[in-house]
C-alpha cells in the first residue's frame, strides 16, 4: 500500500494548488519548539533552519516523542508536531512551576466551573469523575467535587485567550492544558471549547484528555512512553489495555506513594464508552470500490475529493490524480474536513470542521478566520456541515446538516430563516449526504460509496455511480 501511495505522489502532475512555502513549514516547526521544547531566538528573522540550535532542538524533540531522529523537517516530524496533543511542554519549566510540585494533602477538591456546550452537563460530570478515579485507585488520592466557592482543582472550558495568559490555538493543535499543584491557579484544568468534546471516540474524548490534565494537575510531568497517559500527544488505549501504563502507575506513587488498595485494574467505566480504539487507517486507495468521501469540491479548475486527513486532486481532462495530505497545504486546518466548497465569483474555498470554518484563497488563510458557522445564521442545534456547494447561476451556497439544507444568499449576505428537507428539495436524495458539488450544470450528491447525479431544471436522479467513478478505475 505504501508503495502505491508513493507512485502515486511522485507521478502526479501539478495543477493550480500551490504547496505551502518551505519557510512556512520552519516557522511551523520554530513555533512548536518555542512553544513545548524551551526553543529561544533572538526575536528577529526566522532562525537560520541550519543552525546548530535549531537542528539541535529537532533532534530532542524527535527522540522525545519518537520519531526517527533525523534533526531534519521530514514529512513524519511534520505530521507529528500537527496532532492533538496536551498545552504543557515536554521540556523546561512544567506549568510555570519550577522544582516537583505536588499536593500536601491526600483529599483533594475540584469544581467545574463552566459546561461544554458539545455534551449533556451529566455526562461531563460523569467524566470528570471517571478521570479522577483513574488515579485515585492506584494512589492515596482522595477527589471530592463542589458545587460552590472555592476548590483545589478547578476545571473550565475556553477557547482562544481565556484568562490565564495561556491562549487555546483553536480546533486541534493543543487541546486543553493544566497546571501543577500550587495555590491560585496551581491544580487547575483548562479545556479547548473549540474541540469537539465527546464521551466517545468521535472528536476529542473528554474522560481520557481529562484524565492526563488530571496528570499535571497532580504534579505528573509529560512521558516519553508512547504507551503512556501522560505521553504529550494524546493516544486512546486499545481494547482491555489499561489506561495508565506502568511508567504512569510508578509516577503518581512517586509522588504519593501507594494506594490502600492494592488492585490497579481498570473497570469497565474508566474507559472511553467505545474502548475498542480503531489502528491507524490505512492509506485511502482511490480506486476501492467501498470508498467514501468527507468532502468534494471544485478548486480553480480542478476537484479535490476529501478522505480522512487526505486528499486527491482531479483535473475533468486528465486522468492523473494527485494525492496529499491536507497539512500540506492548509497546516492551520485540523485533521479532516466535514464540508468544502468554492466561491468562484471570489476565487474563495471555504472548509468546515466541527462548528468552525475557514476561507482561503490557495494554500492562504484569509483574515479573520476561523469564524464559528452560527455567524452565518444557523441555529444553535447545528453543530456541524456535512455538505456545501456554490451556486453561481442563483448567487446562492446550499449547507446541509443532517437530512436538511439551507440556502444562503451570496447577495444579501443572509440565511433563510427555515431549513427544508433534502428529499424535498432534491427529490431522490433521502436522508443525510457526505458531500455535493455542482459542475457543467449537474450536482453531485455523495451518500456512502455511492454518487448521484441531479439534474436541476428537472429536478431528478439522472443516474448513480460509485462515488470514485471520477477517477478513472
Amino acid at each position: 500500500m505504501k508503495s502505491i501511495c508513493l507512485v502515486l505522489l511522485c507521478a502526479a502532475v501539478c495543477y493550480a494548488l500551490p504547496i505551502r512555502s518551505e519557510e512556512e513549514n520552519f516557522e511551523l516547526i520554530q513555533n512548536y519548539l518555542e512553544r513545548y521544547y524551551n526553543f529561544t531566538t533572538d526575536g528577529g528573522e526566522i532562525f537560520r533552519r541550519t543552525s546548530n540550535p535549531i537542528v539541535k532542538k529537532i533532534r530532542e524533540m524527535q527522540q522525545f516523542i519518537g520519531l526517527e531522529v533525523t534533526g531534519k523537517l521530514d514529512s513524519n516530524t511534520l505530521e507529528a508536531i500537527q496532532k492533538p496533543r496536551c498545552g504543557n511542554p515536554d521540556v523546561g519549566e512544567f506549568a510555570f512551576f519550577a522544582g516537583q510540585p505536588k499536593w500536601t494533602k491526600k483529599d483533594l477538591t475540584y469544581r467545574i466551573l463552566n459546561y461544554s456546550p458539545d455534551m449533556q452537563e451529566d455526562d461531563v460530570k460523569e467524566d470528570i469523575k471517571k478521570a479522577f478515579r483513574v488515579w485515585s485507585r492506584v494512589s492515596p488520592l482522595t477527589f471530592t467535587r463542589v458545587s460552590e466557592g472555592n476548590a483545589d482543582i478547578l476545571i473550565s472550558f475556553g477557547s482562544r485567550e481565556h484568562g490565564d495568559f495561556n491562549p487555546f490555538d483553536g480546533p486541534g493543535g493543543t487541546v486543553a492544558h493544566a497546571y501543577a499543584p500550587s495555590t491560585g491557579i496551581g491544580g487547575d484544568a483548562h479545556f479547548d471549547e473549540d474541540e469537539n468534546w465527546t464521551n466517545g471516540l468521535k472528536g476529542s474524548n473528554l474522560f481520557f484528555v481529562a484524565a492526563h490534565e488530571f496528570g499535571h494537575s497532580l504534579g505528573l510531568y509529560h512521558s516519553q512512553d508512547p504507551k503512556a497517559l501522560m505521553f504529550p500527544v494524546y493516544n486512546y488505549p486499545e481494547h482491555n489495555q489499561n489506561v495508565l501504563s506502568q511508567d504512569d502507575i510508578q509516577g503518581i506513587q512517586y509522588l504519593y506513594g501507594p494506594s490502600s488498595d492494592p488492585s490497579q485494574d481498570p473497570v469497565e467505566d474508566e474507559k472511553p464508552r467505545e474502548p475498542v480504539r480503531p489502528t491507524q487507517p490505512a492509506l485511502p486507495t482511490a480506486c476501492d470500490p467501498h470508498l467514501t468521501f468527507d468532502a468534494v469540491s471544485p478548486f480553480r479548475g480542478e476537484i479535490l475529493f476529501f478522505k480522512n486527513k487526505h486528499f486527491w486532486r482531479k483535473h475533468p481532462r486528465y486522468t492523473n490524480i494527485d494525492f496529499s495530505l491536507i497539512s500540506e497545504f492548509w497546516s492551520f486546518l485540523p485533521s479532516g474536513v466535514d464540508a468544502v466548497y468554492e466561491n468562484n465569483d471570489k476565487d474563495k474555498a471555504f472548509l468546515f470542521k466541527g462548528n468552525q470554518f475557514w476561507a482561503v484563497k490557495g494554500d492562504s488563510r484569509l483574515p479573520g478566520y476561523p469564524k464559528r458557522i452560527n455567524t452565518l445564521g444557523f441555529p444553535k442545534d447545528v453543530k456541524k456541515i456535512d455538505a456545501a456547494f456554490f451556486n453561481a447561476n442563483e448567487k446562492r451556497t446550499y449547507y446541509f446538516s443532517s437530512d436538511r439544507y439551507w440556502s444562503y444568499d451570496e447577495r444579501s449576505q443572509t440565511m433563510e430563516k427555515k431549513p427544508r428537507k433534502i428529499r424535498d428539495g432534491f427529490p431522490g436524495i433521502e436522508g443525510e449526504i457526505d458531500a455535493a458539488f455542482q459542475h457543467n450544470g449537474s450536482l453531485y450528491f455523495f451518500k456512502g460509496s455511492d454518487q448521484y447525479e441531479f439534474d436541476p431544471n428537472t429536478r431528478r436522479v439522472t443516474r448513480i455511480t460509485m462515488a470514485n467513478s471520477w477517477f478513472s478505475c
